[in-house]
């Protein structure tokens, strides 16, 4: 187990949690560009870093929960990195959804350092977090998996270690492309006794033996219906569908898959959220 605790990234989903594991009594040290998240969070139980640095030396376990490769990369690589700072047996755990051979040249530039990367994405929304019942998905040694659980814990109920780094990554991305048939069949099983309700449709194709995964928190209508309320935290799940759907596409491009279901539904949900061109 560990009692101190570096975090970097302080958004939509990673101001709550780091509230969950200063309540919890962690050593906890957060980091982020921005000046307002950090000013809020000073007041809590956190010590607040001027710097990645101060997070690397602090942290047994440092937690990243940023918006993509590029800025994972950033925290992560280069003199003024975790890894350049960081003690040998330091836990980095990627929260983040980035591409499989991103987090694969990660976890080789933390080996060459006797830094140990896991890859644990997360699923559960806004509302999983102040429920405290979000799912962890998460890839790396079984050793490295066991000494994050008590601080993943106080965000989440469900922390599944799949094996290796890189396959909590990799189901990540099937969850995303399974949700496309979810969703189809939520709305195909809901919408005509619901009809009106909400004021869109969603829209996806794919194989018909795709292998559908749950999906936390209920149906798609059932989902929509608790943030109807909050018009930000809806944008943020059309949102965090789009970005995650960014990277199935690349990753699957890398591997010559086509996903034309996947690349249409992208195209809708840039629509929805109000994005001028697919970013």
């Amino acid at each position: 187990m560990v009692s101190k605790v570096g975090f970097i990234g302080l958004g939509t989903m990673g101001k709550p949690i780091v509230v969950n594991i200063a309540r919890a009594g962690f050593d906890l040290m957060v980091y982020d560009v921005r000046k307002e998240p950090v000013r809020v969070l000073s007041a809590s139980n956190a010590k607040v870093a001027r710097s990645v640095k101060e997070i690397a030396e602090h942290g047994e376990l440092i937690e990243i929960v940023v918006l993509d490769d590029a800025q994972v990369e950033a925290v992560l690589v280069g003199e003024t990195g975790v890894l350049a700072a960081a003690k040998p047996g330091t836990l980095v755990a990627i929260h983040s959804t980035v591409l499989p051979r991103t987090l694969k040249a990660i976890v080789e530039k933390a080996a060459a350092k006797d830094i140990i990367v896991v890859d644990a994405p997360i699923s559960g929304g806004q509302t999983g977090v102040c429920e405290k019942r979000l799912c962890y998905r998460v890839g790396g040694t079984r050793d490295a998996v066991d000494k994050c659980r008590e601080v993943f814990g106080t965000s989440g109920t469900e922390i599944v270690h799949l094996g290796d780094a890189g396959t909590g990554t990799v189901a990540k991305i099937h969850q995303s492309d399974s949700r496309l048939y979810q969703h189809a069949g939520d709305v195909r099983r809901d919408f005509n006794r619901r009809e009106g309700r909400f004021g869109f449709t969603v829209v996806a194709a794919g194989h018909p033996s795709q292998r559908r995964s749950e999906l936390h928190g209920g149906s798609l209508f059932e989902r929509i219906k608790r943030v109807a309320q909050s018009p930000q935290a809806l944008r943020h799940q059309w949102e965090g569908l789009y970005k995650t759907l960014s990277v199935a596409l690349e990753s699957a491009n890398d591997l010559s898959i086509s996903l034309p279901g996947t690349a249409l539904t992208q195209q809708l949900l840039a629509k929805i959220v109000g994005y001028k061109e697919v970013q």
